[in-house]
């Protein structure tokens, strides 16, 4: 946990009207919950996208798939634009291209057209989290950056409320047309008020420094050279992507195709990962803060646990029943949640100048294990259902995918943690004892 200067300090921030973080962070979280309708929008839309577009499971799971690669594919220059021009500067751009994607969306003739507008959304999507992540540091104390951090990840959730009700209504009440053209709206509200009000920090409308390509180039292989910066990358790839493949496509058919579901239960269940994130990322949050030698734990704890549950679900010879479901979904809100304990890696192992390459570097993780999951889904679905043998079959094979990539997550992350950890001796003397050893001590203190 190194370098981190430059940030705001207590005395510093204390000089600055009391509500105009509040206000910063109003404008910052309405972007990103419209960020996270636009990109969760498909979600729902998922069998009217089969049957408009005459599309396989597969051939579905390519246009999730080219969103959430584009999304991912487009952190390291995100980031890089990050410390060029400044967040508000993004998070307008981000709002203007999501608008634009909506509406080809909207109007596309073919599915190869509505790839192109998702392709649109996910390039707006990608400037919005990272940009939020940069203002909350710049006007918030220190200590309370985590759990402001955590409260906006998990608020900024609630954008599946958005798309998984409202939306969802609108769509088989209105047509896909005229709910995509709504959708294109929203951003363009965003678009105004952060023009109107946003600003990157109390001192100037837009903080951007001006580097070179060459520099540019050369922040964002020292923060990939810091292995808290890889510690955040598969942090995020271990945790993010369950509940955002749930939420961007396969939850609602997997709902109502493979477990019989009817569409109003399967909307509002589609909620419930983004209500449990809502109860435990302030606790996170707040954990974090105060272990902060402990973070890889929480998020090795929600790995677990999220495979754990999958593994039980798909291996019942019988379909799982409905309090088994929503403990699944509960698990995967959490995890999702703790996903950005990543960002907070990004923050301390990093220094201001470098914490928009490094924040880029880690949120590529999740998005990286959602396109993979996705493909390999869809793969799993089509195969199933050429067996024929019941209607939760496909998705027995295909979410193996869930337990797989995590598993994957988690070898990284601790070969990561390592050499996190042995830099951290070398260059601080700080030594972290494993888990164990601690909890005995402190039981030993406290006796």
């Amino acid at each position: 946990m190194t370098e981190t200067q430059s940030l705001p300090t207590t005395q510093s921030l204390s000089l600055i009207p009391k509500r105009l973080p509040g206000v910063m962070f109003a404008l910052t979280l309405l972007a990103y919950v419209v960020a996270v309708t636009q990109r969760s929008s498909l979600g729902v839309a998922g069998i009217d996208a089969i049957e408009r577009f005459d599309a396989t499971a597969t051939a579905l799971s390519t246009l999730a798939v080219m969103q959430v690669a584009v999304y991912a594919i487009m952190q390291i220059p995100v980031g890089m634009l990050l410390d060029r021009f400044g967040p508000s500067r993004l998070i307008v751009s981000g709002a203007l291209l999501m608008a634009l994607g909506q509406v080809v969306v909207a109007i596309a003739p073919s599915l190869e057209i509505a790839v192109l507008g998702r392709v649109l959304v996910g390039i707006g999507d990608a400037t919005t989290f990272v940009a939020g992540l940069r203002i909350i540091g710049a006007w918030f104390k220190p200590r309370r950056v985590p759990i402001m951090q955590q409260t906006f990840a998990t608020v900024g959730q609630a954008g599946q409320f958005l798309s998984a009700v409202p939306f969802a209504l609108l769509l088989h009440l209105s047509g896909w047309t005229v709910a995509f053209l709504t959708a294109a709206s929203l951003s363009a509200i965003v678009l105004i008020a952060c023009l109107a009000g946003l600003r990157d920090t109390p001192y100037r409308r837009f903080a951007g420094q001006s580097v070179s390509l060459r520099g540019a180039f050369g922040k964002l292989g020292d923060a990939f050279a810091r292995p808290g910066t890889r510690l955040g990358f598969w942090s995020h790839f271990t945790t993010q992507f369950p509940a955002t493949i749930f939420a961007l496509l396969w939850g609602y058919p997997l709902m109502v195709e493979g477990l019989g579901y009817p569409p109003e239960l399967a909307s509002v269940m589609l909620m419930l990962p983004v209500v449990a994130g809502m109860f435990l990322g302030p606790l996170l949050g707040i954990l974090t803060a105060r272990y902060p030698l402990r973070r890889s734990n929480l998020v090795m704890l929600s790995g677990l646990l999220t495979a754990a549950v999958w593994i039980l679900v798909i291996t019942l010879p019988f379909t799982p029943p409905l309090w088994l479901f929503i403990l699944l979904l509960v698990v995967m809100g959490g995890a999702s949640t703790g996903s950005t304990i990543g960002f907070d890696f990004a923050r301390t192992f990093n220094p201001t100048s470098s914490y928009g390459s490094a924040s880029g570097i880690v949120n590529v993780g999740g998005f990286t294990a959602s396109a993979l999951s996705f493909l390999l889904i869809g793969i799993g679905i089509d195969f199933g259902k050429h067996q024929g043998v019941s209607d939760w079959f496909p998705y027995q094979i295909a979410m193996w995918a869930v337990p797989l990539v995590v598993g994957l997550g988690l070898i990284g992350l601790l070969v990561e943690r390592r050499r996190a950890r042995s830099r951290m001796a070398a260059e601080e003397g700080v030594v972290v004892a494993p888990l164990w050893n601690a909890v005995i001590r402190r039981w030993r203190r406290r006796r």
